[in-house]
């Protein structure tokens, strides 16, 4: 995460405890994990979530029995995740590490170590330019590991304001890749194209294309408030199964408002 957006308790508390306690939340966990295990090599590997927060993604990978690094500029982040990692078995929380730098600087906060997977969900749209960080990404990833990039679709950028009733901020969205993101802070979003041609440049090859969510996006911009599928946990799993099969088949992937880009290292 940047330390600009997520170092303030307020912001950081809104995003690690509010935004997953949500159907949206929920089904961004679940998602990427199953995602994810389509790809990853199989447990003990070694894994580093860069920008991870409070683990969210991360800590449930080394509860099946993966190596976590988890890496985050922001000190309030990493202390949830202190919280969470206190929460594991005891085998679990052995395979966990938590190292407090910027994403940009992995490699020398981690000794230059490689790993079988790189992660690096919701960080890109938050820094002003995406290769720094995914030129970093492909250089910690092992030969044959794979580098696995989560962040704003900008070909969907007029979704959320119309759904909204907001039309003219929709009309000007179609030519643009900025906006105000749901946590009130400004955000920016990428396209597959520029992210696969940075993944190329690091000598990792995009393997595998994934939206994240749709439908409780629909249901959350569009609908009444009291919307009962949204606000009834005992219906999530149900919801992630059918994002899950939305975010792997076209045109559903496509309108995505987040992808999810799967790159494996030559």
């Amino acid at each position: 995460m940047h330390p600009g957006v997520f170092g303030e308790p307020t912001v950081a508390g809104a995003f690690a405890d509010d935004a997953y306690a949500t159907a949206k939340g929920f089904v961004r966990t679940r998602v990427l994990h199953r995602q994810l295990l389509e790809h990853l090599p199989a447990p003990p590997a070694a894994l580093l979530d860069v920008g991870g927060g409070a683990g969210h993604q991360s800590l449930p990978l080394a509860e099946i029995g993966y190596h976590v690094t988890l890496l985050d500029p922001s000190p309030v982040m990493l202390d949830k995740a202190r919280e969470r990692v206190a929460r594991l078995a005891p085998a679990a929380r052995e395979r966990v590490e938590l190292i407090e730098a910027p994403g940009e600087s992995a490699g020398a906060a981690t000794g230059g170590r490689l790993f079988d997977g790189v992660l690096c969900h919701g960080v890109l749209g938050y820094l002003d330019r995406p290769d720094p960080m995914v030129a970093e990404l492909c250089r910690l990833a092992a030969p044959g590991g794979i580098v696995s990039i989560m962040t704003g679709n900008a070909a969907t950028m007029a979704l959320r304001p119309a759904l909204e009733g907001r039309w003219g901020d929709a009309l000007a969205a179609f030519d643009s890749d900025r906006e105000i993101g749901v946590l009130g802070v400004p955000a920016r979003a990428d396209t597959v194209e520029s992210l696969s041609s940075f993944l190329r440049a690091g000598g990792v090859e995009p393997v595998a294309r994934y939206g994240v969510w749709l439908f409780v996006d629909l249901l959350e911009f569009g609908r009444a408030p009291d919307d009962s599928a949204l606000n009834d946990p005992a219906q999530w799993p149900a919801i992630a199964e059918v994002e899950f099969e939305a975010g792997r088949r076209d045109p559903y992937r496509q309108l995505s408002r987040v992808f999810h880009l799967i790159g494996r290292k030559a």
